[in-house]
């Protein structure tokens, strides 16, 4: 991972969003030197757009984008640009920050939660 690099979830509520094409809700995470910078920055758009979150990814200059299923013509587009997409990521957009700047995260990666975890 670079000095400094910016990763984009897309989320819905504290998780991975099962979809980047629905996705509304997406948390952006300054990381230097291996660690986070700053708190995280979650951003509402006004509705799912793949396009729109393809652009904000550009705009704000996103190194490596974490998602749950992907359409293939945006993952080509996004790994085009040289962007770096991890993808079919399941768990809590937390967990999966901390595994990612870690550099464990694998594209399937399904982060388990524990009872405790859950509020049913």
């Amino acid at each position: 991972m670079k000095e400094k690099t910016k990763i984009l979830i897309t989320a819905q509520g504290d998780f991975v969003a099962q979809r980047f094409d629905l996705a509304a809700e997406v948390v952006i995470a300054t990381v230097e030197n291996g660690e986070p910078a700053g708190k995280s920055r979650t951003i509402i758009m006004d509705r799912p757009s793949p396009e729109d979150l393809c652009n904000m990814i550009m705009e704000e200059d996103i190194a490596m984008v974490i998602c749950g299923g992907i359409e293939d013509r945006h993952y080509q587009f996004l790994t085009w640009k040289k962007i770096e997409v991890i993808d079919s990521v399941i768990g809590d957009y937390q967990s999966v920050l901390k595994k990612a700047i870690a550099g464990d995260l694998q594209s399937g990666d399904l982060l388990l939660l524990a009872r405790g975890d859950l509020s049913l």
